[in-house]
């Protein structure tokens, strides 16, 4: 009894000798890339900040907004070559089409932010809409008090109004313009800009 205890103990770790051998290069190869992975997205991540920075210069978190999505994505990418390297490209594959399930469905449902994320970006954007303005928006006609990415604020008789921006993107009219702001909410000094 002893000795065939003794056999498999020998056995056992021979075997797991042989796998650690034949597993190492796949671990340094692992090693390496994630070394050079987050390496390469860091410098990735810098340029796409920069270059969305000279688009958007006054537009912060528009910025990062957009640099956050690109970083999943390549960590995204990263770890399923990650997995790839590691023998496990079923898990990969299987995981990767798994998400791609899961953000059709999670985009679908957040459509109408999405839609409001993008209007916003427009409006915010558009010299033609500024805070201080008069207009008519969604059935509101009111005075533009602050922008925002997803929501623009009209006062409208002493009230506020928040509508989305994707209802006030897609038809609005301006009445007056008020020309001492741009930007920002009247009742916060630091957001307004001088117009020039």
């Amino acid at each position: 009894m002893a000795e065939t205890l003794g056999a498999i103990v020998e056995t056992s770790l021979r075997e797991l000798q042989s796998g650690l051998v034949d597993a190492l290069p796949r671990l340094v190869t692992a090693m390496l890339f994630v070394t050079v992975a987050y390496f390469g997205i860091k410098v990735a991540l810098s340029v796409v900040r920069s270059a969305l920075a000279g688009i958007y210069s006054d537009q912060d978190l528009v910025v990062g907004l957009f640099t956050t999505i690109v970083g999943v994505f390549l960590w995204f990418g990263a770890a399923l070559t990650l997995l790839k390297i590691l023998g496990m490209g079923e898990i990969a594959a299987s995981l990767g089409t798994a998400t791609g399930f899961l953000a059709l469905g999670v985009s679908y449902a957040l459509s109408n932010m999405i839609a409001d994320t993008v209007a916003g970006v427009y409006l915010l954007r558009d010299p033609d809409f500024n805070v201080g303005d008069t207009v008519t928006a969604g059935g509101v006609t009111g005075t533009v008090r602050s922008i925002e990415l997803r929501k623009t604020r009209l006062e409208v008789d002493g009230d506020v109004v928040v509508l989305g921006n994707g209802e006030v993107e897609g038809r609005w009219t301006r009445m007056t313009t008020r020309p001492e702001t741009t930007r920002g909410d009247p009742e916060r000094p630091d957001d307004v800009t001088p117009s020039e």
